[in-house]
C-alpha cells in the first residue's frame, strides 16, 4: 500500500503530517531536511508521537518520555519497544509511505518477553505474551521461555516462581479464554522477581560412568540429602538422569528422598519437587537436566520437622510415623486384593477418620486402609480431602496468618497425591502417614469449626449463574469468607456446570495482586475436585474451601490485572491517552 500523506511544503511548514493506512496511524516527521515515517502510537502506551518532541534524530514520546530512532524505529528505553518505521519516497513535492504487510514479529516477541523476564517490566512482557498467543504460539512454548528462565537465572534453583507458572498452566484450559494470557503474565511475573537481581546457576556436570546401577543412584542421592550434601547429590542426580532414567525412576528416587524426613520445608519441597516433574512432562523429557537439577539446593538444606518440638510432644508423632513406615511393607504384601481398590465412599469416610483427636488412631485408620486394599491414590485423595475439610471448617476468628497454616497441609498432600500417580514406590507412599499427621497437627485451627454449608433439593430453583454473580461482591469486600463458601457449595451442589465454578475462581484470583500461596491453594483444588464425581460433597466442598480462602485475602490493588487490560487495549489499537474524547494533556 502507497499512502499520499501530504507534500513537503506542508511538512516544512507543519513540522509532521498524520496519515491512515486502513486503521494504521501514521506520522511524517522532517529532521536535517531528510523525510521520516514511523508508526503514530507510542509501542509503550499508544501515546500519539506526532505530539512528540524531536531532537538530534530521536523522537520523544511526552507521555512517558520514550525515545525513538528516526531512522529505525530503534527505543532507546527498555520500558517501551521498537516503532515501526516506514520506507519514505518523494513523487515531486508529494511524500509517499509505502506501507507493506507486517507478519507478527514472533521472534521479536520471544525476546521482548525475556527482556520483561530480564527487568521486572510487567507490561512488556503482558504485550509479548499476548502477541505471541494472538500469532499462535502454543501456550506451552511461552510456558517452555519461563521455565528455561527460571532455571537458568536462580542460583538457588526452583522456587516459588517456577511453582505459580507450572501451576497456572496446569489450570489454564479450565479458565475463561479471556484469562489465560493473565495466568500466564502472573507466572511469569512471578519468575522475574524471583531471578531478578539473583545470581545465575551453574548446573554440575554428570559422572563420566553413566552405567552406575539405578539402585546405587538412588542410594547415593538419598545419602547426600540426608547429609546435606548439596553438590554431591546433584551431580549424582545429573547422572542419572544422563543415563536416561525414565520419569517414573527418577520420580521415585527424589521423592524417596522427599519424604525421608517429615514434611520438610513446611510442605514446599515435595510441592516443589512435583511441579518440576509438571513441568518436564509439560515440556518434554529433554528438559530434565536443566529442570530437575534445580531441586537439590533446597530439598538439602530444607527445614526437617522431626526435629521440632511439635512433632515429638505431647505426642511422639516422629516415633508413630517411623513405626509405620517399618509396618508398611508387611501392610501392602498381606492386604486384600480388591479391583479399583475403595469406593468413593470409602475414601470419603477414611477422610472423616484422619480428622481424629487421636494421631495413633488416625495411623491405624491408614493402615486399615492400606489392608482393606486402598490403592497409594486412594490414600493420597483421603488425606487431600481431609486437608481440604480443614480449609472449609477454618474459624474466621482465628490469626489470618493461620490461613498459610492449613492451606500447606492441602497444597503438600496434593503434590503426593500427584507423586503417587506417577510412580507409587513405598517410599513414596509413607509420605501419606506425613501428611495425616500433618493434618492432625492443625486441628486446633477447627476449634471452634465454621459451619459447613448446606443445601437441599428445594433450592434447586435458584438460578446457579446468579449465584456466580453473587460471587463478585465476597472478592470486593473484606470479610465474606462464610457468603463466598456457601454460594460455591450451592452452585456445585445444585447440580450446575462444575467448571463455570472453577472458571469464576480462577478469574477472582487472577484480577487480584495474588500471592504465591493463593496459586498454590487454587490449584491443588482444581486438581483434587476433579479426582470427585462432578456435583458430589467432596467436590462441592473442596471448591468451597477454595472460595473461601481467596474471599479472606481480597481485595488488593490490583495493579498486574490492570497491566493486562492495558496491554489488551494497546493490541487493539485503543487511545489510551483519550477520556471521553478529549485528549489528556502531556
Amino acid at each position: 500500500m502507497r499512502v499520499k500523506v501530504g507534500t513537503r511544503q506542508q511538512l516544512e511548514e507543519k513540522g509532521c503530517l498524520t496519515a491512515k493506512a486502513g486503521t494504521q496511524p501514521i506520522c511524517v516527521l522532517l529532521f536535517r531536511d531528510r523525510v521520516y515515517a514511523l508508526d503514530d502510537r507510542c509501542p509503550h502506551m499508544g501515546f500519539p508521537l506526532h505530539r512528540g518532541t524531536v531532537e538530534s534524530g530521536l523522537v520523544t514520546c511526552h507521555w512517558h518520555h520514550a525515545r525513538f530512532d528516526l531512522e529505525s524505529g530503534g527505543t532507546l528505553d527498555p520500558f517501551a519497544d521498537d516503532v515501526r518505521a516506514y520506507p519514505v519516497e518523494l513523487e515531486g513535492d508529494d511524500i509517499v509511505v509505502v506501507v507493506e504487510p507486517w507478519p507478527e514479529p514472533v521472534e521479536h516477541h520471544r525476546g521482548r518477553l525475556e527482556e520483561g523476564l530480564e527487568q521486572g517490566l510487567t507490561l512488556v512482557t503482558a504485550k509479548a505474551v499476548l502477541g505471541l498467543l494472538e500469532a499462535g504460539t502454543d501456550p506451552r512454548e511461552i510456558v517452555r521461555i519461563g521455565v528455561d528462565w527460571g532455571c537458568r537465572y536462580r542460583g538457588a534453583g526452583w522456587g516459588a516462581g517456577l511453582t505459580v507458572l507450572v501451576a497456572m498452566a496446569n489450570v489454564l484450559p479450565e479458565l475463561d479464554a479471556g484469562d489465560r494470557a493473565l495466568a500466564l503474565v502472573h507466572g511469569l511475573a512471578f519468575v522475574s522477581r524471583d531471578t531478578r537481581g539473583r545470581p545465575p546457576r551453574f548446573p554440575l556436570p554428570p559422572l563420566g560412568s553413566p552405567g552406575v546401577a539405578p539402585w546405587r543412584l538412588s542410594t547415593w542421592y538419598r545419602r547426600f540429602i540426608d547429609s546435606r550434601s548439596a553438590d554431591a547429590a546433584e551431580r549424582t542426580l545429573a547422572t542419572a538422569i544422563a543415563a536416561g532414567l525414565p520419569a517414573a525412576v527418577l520420580s521415585d528416587i527424589m521423592a524417596a528422598a522427599a519424604t525421608d524426613h517429615v514434611f520438610l520445608d513446611g510442605g514446599h519441597t515435595i510441592d516443589f519437587t512435583n511441579k518440576a516433574f509438571e513441568a518436564v512432562e509439560l515440556l518434554g523429557r529433554d528438559s530434565a537436566a536443566g529442570v530437575l537439577p534445580t531441586l537439590v539446593t533446597q530439598t538439602a538444606a530444607a527445614r526437617r520437622h522431626e526435629e521440632e518440638g511439635e512433632w515429638r510432644h505431647p505426642h511422639d508423632l516422629a516415633g508413630l510415623v517411623r513405626e509405620a513406615e517399618e509396618r508398611l511393607p508387611e501392610l501392602l504384601a498381606s492386604s486384600a486384593a480388591r479391583p479399583g481398590g475403595l469406593d468413593d465412599d470409602e475414601v470419603e469416610s477414611l477422610s472423616w477418620q484422619l480428622l481424629g483427636e487421636d494421631p495413633a488412631e488416625i495411623v491405624a485408620a491408614i493402615d486399615r486402609g492400606v489392608a482393606a486394599g486402598a490403592s497409594p491414590e486412594q490414600l493420597a485423595r483421603a488425606v487431600a480431602y481431609a486437608a481440604a475439610l480443614r480449609i472449609v471448617r477454618f474459624h474466621t476468628q482465628n490469626d489470618h496468618g493461620d490461613w498459610d497454616v492449613v492451606h500447606h497441609a492441602f497444597t503438600a498432600v496434593n503434590a503426593l497425591h500427584q507423586m503417587l500417580a506417577r510412580s507409587s514406590s513405598t517410599e513414596v507412599l509413607r509420605g501419606v502417614y506425613h501428611l495425616a499427621l500433618r493434618v492432625f497437627l492443625d486441628r486446633f485451627l477447627n476449634v471452634p469449626a465454621a459451619r459447613l454449608p448446606t443445601w437441599t433439593p428445594t433450592e434447586a430453583g435458584d438460578a446457579p449463574d446468579r449465584g456466580l454473580v453473587a460471587l463478585q461482591p465476597c472478592w470486593d469486600e473484606q470479610g465474606r469468607v462464610d457468603e463466598a463458601g456457601a454460594i460455591a457449595y450451592r452452585h456445585v451442589r445444585s447440580g450446575a456446570d462444575q467448571s463455570a465454578l472453577v472458571a469464576a475462581l480462577g478469574a477472582a484470583l487472577l484480577a487480584e495482586d495474588a500471592e504465591f500461596h493463593w496459586f498454590q491453594t487454587l490449584e491443588a483444588a482444581v486438581r483434587q475436585a476433579r479426582q470427585w464425581p462432578a456435583g458430589s460433597e467432596p467436590a462441592a466442598l473442596i471448591l468451597t474451601g477454595a472460595a473461601r480462602f481467596l474471599a479472606a485475602h481480597t481485595p488488593t490493588r490490583r495493579e498486574l490485572a490492570q497491566v493486562v487490560r492495558i496491554a489488551t487495549r494497546l493490541r487493539r489499537g485503543e487511545a489510551l491517552f483519550e477520556e471521553s474524547g478529549e485528549a489528556v494533556a502531556g
